[in-house]
């Protein structure tokens, strides 16, 4: 440091100042004429263009001047970021304050970026247009425009901020960007795990391995925060599996040169895995015994251990002493672990809490959605008693609503030892979808469609979701509108309007054209349990050909290889359904989307009669049982069963029966199981039949009212695979029935009919002369109806793609009826980008 320097340095820090002194530059200068305290009755500025002289002045304040006045005024004025030097003088009895003013950005431009767009790094960039030019805000901009670069896998990456002169006192401030290659996670090892293998870690964790398929996602690059993250649902994995005593040494990544990208490993204690001992609930709290709380505690003596469950259980316990008037009733989970039993005995203490009150609950940050929004996530308001069990749960909701990228709820002191503020600090983040969907199946043929949705509707929190869909066999459209809240209670209300239009397929001889709306409220019972209530009001009509009339007068031979039951339904014109529903559900799978472990089941029920011109009660079920296997498979057990009747004096209408195929046992055709009508493969002679060898396609499927199917399946990895690709095999066999058709089989007001000349029909068929015929006598419907047990077995390859779920199943059918059509291949599948 230089003489004179050292010496401002000196007398600077004699009279209490700091100066910006650098080696070699002087970024700003303060100097003292005095000792003494400064009397002057004026402020004197120059240099100032922009920025007003009074302005200047107001950093000041009043006299008298003091030397420690005067130093934090000129630490003010530097901190505004509008002066790029500010050097203060007394000459005469005056302070003179010479300004240099920072230049103003004109605009902030990014050049060669590609794979962030500008928008999202004008939202990082603390440089903004009409801002003043401040080199350490550009400074800290290009660190974290690198920053960016850097999570998002590309570690080469060069930012160069460039200024270009505008004129009076304007810049443009450009950021040459140089992005690089991307540096994505070659490898990712896992060391000391031998419960769990790297299969299906790899499947816990959010990081993933460069592919093929990284241009379509982010995750397969490094981020230290994503590695923490990582951590953590390592740790909560192994927690709820069992293992108490599972720590993470170490997570470390090495860029490898030659292999162009990091190595990822996490080293892991996995530990013993430990199961309940005996859980107790004991309660410090008068009138308030353990015995009686026992039945909302989730763990059970004998299961695995299961620190969710623990979680579970305090807040569970906690709700239950509030709702018995302990609002500060604490709970306390203690656990005694017996080492050479491998158990651990927890007993959940309830005691009485301090009494503190919640003063206010003080929302910050949100910019877009309401206030209320927030606030009906709480169980607790302002004025009730604090409860951190239940401000955990309520942050939990917050985050998993999907409208914050940030949720963070702290407390600060009130306005009293007993009192607190929740502080409910947030950060909006769009909440809007656009897709446009495809696929192809083969029974659904190409099918496309174009979907608007938000999941928060102008920040009510509100979902809304326009839809259209065209397609090879089937055209539609649908509104819908969700308020999860309804009435202030915590109740999902919504209404759904539809359209829907299907053509004649090799499977169905028929199309048909549905219209119309329903309401649904959905009310949450407990975690597990949902109950969801509907009503459905719409108007169905078939379509048999363009040039066939339906009436009972005329009709078309393109309709003549029709069932009578079809043509009958046909000629009914458009019906209109009233139903009213319900769906009871339970589920608890570790994963809605790919579950390994947990049951799904759902009752529901419909009831058709309230008005319209249709009468029935249809009840469905199904359970689906999930266990993970050795080898990261998993075994799927499923069971379901379903039945309809008419009610009152109407038949039931044929489209209201069941229509079963690959959904009840794979190896069979859409509509290729249960009853179908044999009359049009006989042409009538005065009466006497003839049987025609017809190909089964020529029989119309008729539907039944009763259903029944079991299956099983077993999915495994294909360890040869990187995980990434998200590609599995299953194996499976399927069994079930469809049987005992309910509708009518005669039509009295066909055409030819004459109720003086019954056997004079000529649309009648003697049914008792068709072999396999469940009918008997002269009808116009000979009804095959057989419950024989229709089974397979078969493969599947299933995709998890980038494009969306896609599965191959190929059957072998084992056993079926004289009729049942079979489709051994069947793909489906589609998209959404």
């Amino acid at each position: 440091m230089t003489a004179p320097l050292r010496v401002l340095r000196n007398l600077a820090a004699a009279f209490g100042l700091s100066a910006m002194i650098a080696a070699g530059s002087v970024a700003g200068s303060l100097v003292v004429a005095s000792p003494a305290a400064a009397q002057s009755s004026s402020i004197v500025v120059e240099g100032n263009r922009r920025v007003d002289a009074d302005t200047i002045r107001s950093y000041f304040g009043s006299g008298p001047y003091t030397a420690a006045k005067i130093d934090e005024a000129w630490k003010a004025l530097y901190a505004t970021g509008l002066f790029s030097d500010v050097q203060v003088n007394q000459s005469g009895g005056r302070i003179i304050v010479r300004v240099s003013e920072n230049e103003v950005i004109n605009r902030v431009v990014f050049e060669g970026n590609k794979k962030i767009k500008d928008e999202v790094l004008e939202g990082e960039v603390q440089s903004k247009p009409r801002a003043p030019f401040n080199k350490s805000t550009v400074q800290a901009d290009t660190q974290r425009i690198i920053e960016i670069y850097r999570r998002s896998g590309r570690s080469d990456v060069r930012v160069n901020p460039v200024t270009i002169d505008r004129g009076n006192g304007r810049v443009d401030l450009v950021f040459e960007i140089k992005e690089g290659d991307k540096t994505g996670i070659k490898d990712i090892k896992f060391v000391g795990n031998k419960a769990f293998s790297d299969w299906k870690l790899k499947d816990v964790i959010s990081t993933t391995q460069t592919n093929w398929l990284s241009f379509l996602k982010s995750t397969d690059a490094y981020d230290p925060d994503r590695v923490n993250s990582d951590q953590e649902l390592l740790r909560r994995f192994y927690l709820k599996n069992g293992y108490a005593d599972f720590r993470i040494i170490g997570a470390t990544a090495e860029l490898d040169p030659a292999g162009g990208g990091y190595i990822l490993t996490f080293t892991l204690d996995e530990g013993d895995q430990y199961r309940f001992g005996k859980v107790d609930v004991v309660s410090n709290i008068r009138d308030l015994p353990g015995d009686s709380l026992k039945r909302v505690v989730r763990a059970q003596d004998g299961q695995i251990y299961n620190a969710e469950l623990v979680e579970k259980s305090v807040e569970n316990l906690t709700i239950e002493a509030s709702k018995s008037g302990y609002a500060f009733a604490q709970v306390r989970p203690r656990g005694d672990r017996d080492f050479q039993a491998k158990i651990i005995n927890v007993v959940f203490v309830l005691e009485e809490g301090p009494r503190v009150y919640i003063e206010r609950i003080e929302i910050r940050g949100n910019t877009r959605t309401r206030d209320y929004v927030i606030r009906r996530e709480f169980d607790i308001g302002e004025g009730d008693a604090y409860n951190r069990v239940l401000v955990d749960r309520a942050e939990r909701r917050l985050r998993n609503l999907g409208y914050f990228k940030n949720v963070k709820i702290t407390t600060e002191p009130g306005s009293a030892p007993d009192r607190v503020i929740l502080a409910v600090d947030v950060e909006d983040q769009p909440t809007g979808e656009f897709s446009i969907s495809g696929g192809y199946s083969t029974s659904d043929g190409i099918i496309g469609e174009v979907s608007l949705g938000e999941k928060n509707f102008l920040g009510r929190g509100q979902y809304v979701k326009v839809s259209g869909t065209l397609g090879q066999n089937a055209q539609g459209a649908e509104f819908s509108f969700t308020e999860p809240y309804f009435l202030g209670y915590r109740l999902a209300a919504g209404f759904d309007l539809y359209w829907k239009e299907t053509q004649t397929t090799s499977y169905t001889p028929y199309g048909t054209t549905m219209i119309g709306g329903g309401l649904r409220f959905g009310l949450p019972i407990t975690d597990e349990v949902t109950l969801a209530l509907r009503y459905n009001l719409y108007q169905r009509e078939i379509n048999l050909c363009d040039d066939y009339t339906a009436t009972y007068e005329y009709y078309n031979y393109c309709a003549s290889s029709i069932s009578w039951a079809i043509r009958d339904a046909a000629a009914q014109g458009a019906t209109i359904t009233s139903a009213l529903g319900y769906t009871l559900s339970f589920n608890s799978l570790d994963n809605n989307v790919n579950p390994t472990q947990g049951i799904y089941a759902e009752l529901k029920q419909d009831m058709a009669g309230l008005g319209g011109d249709v009468n029935f009660i249809r009840t469905t079920g199904d359970v689906r049982h999930y266990t993970p296997l050795p080898g990261d498979s998993v075994l799927i057990l499923r069971a379901q069963a379903g039945y309809v009747s008419s009610w009152g004096d109407d038949s039931l209408d044929v489209l209201d029966n069941f229509y079963m195929g690959p959904n009840l046992v794979r190896g069979f055709a859409p509509s290729g199981i249960g009853p179908r009508d044999l009359a049009p493969c006989a042409a009538s002679n005065k009466g006497s039949p003839l049987i025609y060898n017809c190909a089964n396609n020529e029989l119309n499927a008729l539907g039944g009212t009763t259903y029944w199917g079991v299956s099983a399946e077993i999915q495994f990895p294909f360890a040869f695979l990187p995980k990434d690709i998200g590609m599995k095999g299953a194996i499976f066999a399927d069994a079930g029935s469809l049987f005992d058709y309910g509708g009518p089989t005669k039509f009295p007001g066909v055409y030819g009919w004459d109720k003086d000349n019954f056997y004079g029909n000529p649309n009648l068929v003697n049914c008792s002369t068709i072999p396999s015929s469940k009918t008997w006598g002269y009808n116009n419907v000979c009804v095959n109806d057989d419950n024989a047990v229709r089974s397979s077995v078969g493969v599947s390859l299933i995709w998890q793609s980038p494009f969306g779920p896609l599965r191959f199943d190929y059957a072998w059918v084992l056993s079926q009826a004289t009729y049942d059509q079979t489709q051994a291949f069947r793909f489906s599948g589609g998209t959404r980008f």
